[in-house]
């Protein structure tokens, strides 16, 4: 989403760098190009104007105009200053510390991705071992109630049992009782989407809320909106008192603007994000690693966290000691291909890489896409036990039947292996060099190093 405001930011800290002296006026001249930059990504104009007036307060003080690298300094404050744009230093955890079940309100428009985000967070929340209760509210969209109790089925979360003749307000009321009866902690209300000027429908909002005493209202945003979400928040806020902002199709094209507007505008934290379209894409919000992807500068905690939680760690044991003794082989490399795109599209992953998102980025079609990593599980897939442990013995009958089976070409084939033997080599080499020489060795793969 933010591809286009990283690359421009980029550009401008690359002639920041380059300044041997920072004056009142190149200061001056720096802030009115984050100023345009930030406009073009479409942030909120009066939260351009305020972000730009604290960043000029701060660049024109002595220590950035006698500082021996006044130009890292400025970057420095722009840095800091987005961080604090978007909530850095604030609570932006759930608060579920209160007497069970606890009752989380999701509200905002029609099309956002409420129902989805209620069994995203459904998840989210077995995972910090809570036993959370899905309850469809919306009776007015056709087949929403039915959509909830299929995303509770799959999750194996218990969905209420409600129907669209009910009213949603004794629904939410009829599925605390049964929540408390039944030992549920915590209550999620799926309501309708709604515009912020549907007086009928925001006043049944309020009643829900006065019946259900959410410790959390959550206004689900989709990011690709634009500013329109920021004036859609401000209404509900008015109306509800929001607590937070879950932020979705955060991996979206858009310009971004929305995620660096809406906090400033609401006042209110983003508390979660939306990272894609599967149940388990979503991400508690830190402002601070959000601002490292945009300016290029990785997020290796949210690396090692979702690494953590997808990688087994005897299967990672076992994995090292493979490589030690150079026997990684075609099996292994499936299954680390597998767990990695668990992590997310390959894409963002090599993103939260310092410096390793941005090499790859320069090196045109360097990364493979989702459709040619499906292609690689399917040519190992069609080869036996023998050939994955060694495939130093796939001959050419061998490689036309593993075509075949994997519905791909000779020539495909062949380049994998030729591919994968190099990668072999590469690893060997990045073993002895330890952890720097590791980094350096990714910065400067091509594409013939990798194995896809």
């Amino acid at each position: 989403m933010f591809e286009n405001l990283s690359d421009k930011l980029d550009l401008l800290f690359k002639k920041l760098r380059g300044q041997g002296v920072m004056t009142e006026e190149n200061i001056k001249e720096a802030l009115r190009e984050v100023r345009l930059v930030l406009l073009e990504a479409d942030v909120n104009f009066k939260v351009v104007k305020d972000f730009v007036e604290k960043v000029r307060e701060r660049a024109v003080g002595t220590q950035v105009l006698q500082s021996l690298s006044p130009g890292q300094q400025v970057i420095k404050i722009v840095q800091e200053e987005l961080v604090a744009l978007m909530g850095g230093g604030e609570d932006n955890s759930l608060d579920l510390a209160a007497k069970p079940p606890v009752a989380l309100m999701m509200v905002g428009l029609q099309g956002s991705g409420k129902t989805t985000t209620c069994g995203k967070l459904a998840r989210f929340l077995k995972g910090q071992r809570r036993r959370p209760l899905l309850v469809p509210a919306d009776v007015y969209r056709p087949a929403a109630i039915e959509q909830l109790k299929t995303l509770g089925r799959q999750l194996s979360v218990e969905t209420f049992d409600s129907r669209a003749d009910q009213d949603p307000v004794d629904i939410c009321r009829e599925a605390l009782r049964y929540a408390t009866l039944n030992g549920f902690d915590t209550v999620i209300l799926d309501t309708a989407g709604r515009l912020q000027i549907d007086e009928y429908l925001m006043n049944e909002l309020v009643r829900i809320k006065e019946v259900a005493q959410p410790r959390e209202i959550l206004f689900v945003a989709d990011a690709m909106t634009g500013q329109e979400a920021v004036n859609v928040a401000t209404g509900f806020n008015e109306r509800l008192d929001i607590t937070g902002v879950v932020l979705t199709k955060l991996d979206g094209d858009a310009k971004g603007g929305a995620a660096l507007s809406i906090r400033a505008v609401t006042g209110k934290p983003v508390k979660l994000v939306g990272l894609g379209e599967k149940l388990d894409a979503l991400e508690v919000f830190y402002p601070d690693r959000l601002v490292s992807r945009i300016l290029g500068m990785g997020d290796i905690l949210t690396l090692v966290e979702k690494a953590q939680a997808t990688f087994d760690v005897t299967e990672t044991e076992r994995l090292q000691q493979k490589l030690k003794k150079s026997q990684f082989d075609l099996e292994d490399f499936r299954n680390q291909l597998q767990q990695i795109k668990k992590m997310g599209s390959l894409e963002s992953i090599l993103g939260m890489i310092p410096g390793v998102g941005k090499a790859m980025k320069q090196m045109q079609g360097a990364q493979p896409s989702e459709k040619e990593l499906k292609r690689i599980e399917a040519i190992i897939d069609s080869m036996t036990p023998g050939e994955r442990a060694n495939h130093q013995i796939i001959n050419g009958s061998r490689r036309l039947r593993i075509a075949k089976g994997s519905g791909t070409t000779v020539q495909e084939v062949n380049q994998l292996l030729k591919r994968f033997t190099e990668a072999q080599k590469v690893m060997k080499q990045l073993q002895k060099m330890g952890p720097k020489g590791l980094m350096r060795g990714m910065k400067g793969m091509g594409k013939g190093m990798f194995p896809f």
